[in-house]
């Protein structure tokens, strides 16, 4: 079972992409993520891994599985023998970037789970989707006064 969501955000695809690896400082641009730990140092790669806690969610331990410079990062956790696979896919947009968030879910179960929970990941890839989008359209403004 897989979801997404797509926006377009008023700043360059290179000011989405710095918040997008900057896993750490998500808690501060949405209410989905209460805290993100890197496991691991150096910039962010395949194999990096983040303890991730968010409200009303036992902490999980994320792995990056793909990473595109610029354009896509995606990673999985293991739940109840589920794989969770979340995915950030960029694109320009004009002057903007075309920002797609995704989470996908297989393993047995998968479908209990989305009938059990496919609504409240649905909110949250878009809560998240919004709070890219202000935090990236703050940080243009600090760049570029003059698109205020």
């Amino acid at each position: 079972m897989r979801w997404e969501n797509t926006i377009v955000i008023d700043a360059p695809v290179d000011v989405v992409w710095a918040l997008t690896l900057d896993v750490e400082r998500w808690p501060e641009t949405t209410p989905t993520m209460t805290r993100v730990t890197r496991l691991d140092d150096g910039p962010l790669r395949v194999g990096s891994r983040a303890r991730i806690k968010q409200p009303m969610q036992a902490e999980a331990v994320w792995t990056v599985t793909r990473l595109l410079d610029g354009r896509e990062f995606a990673w999985q956790t293991t739940l109840m023998g589920l794989t969770m696979t979340g995915s950030h896919v960029l694109a320009a947009a004009g002057d903007g970037c075309r920002n797609t968030l995704a989470i996908e879910v297989t393993g047995r179960g998968a479908g209990l789970f989305w009938m059990l929970f496919g609504g409240l990941l649905r909110r949250a890839i878009t809560t998240e989707n919004l709070g890219f989008r202000a935090a990236a359209e703050r940080a243009r403004e600090q760049v570029d006064p003059s698109t205020a």
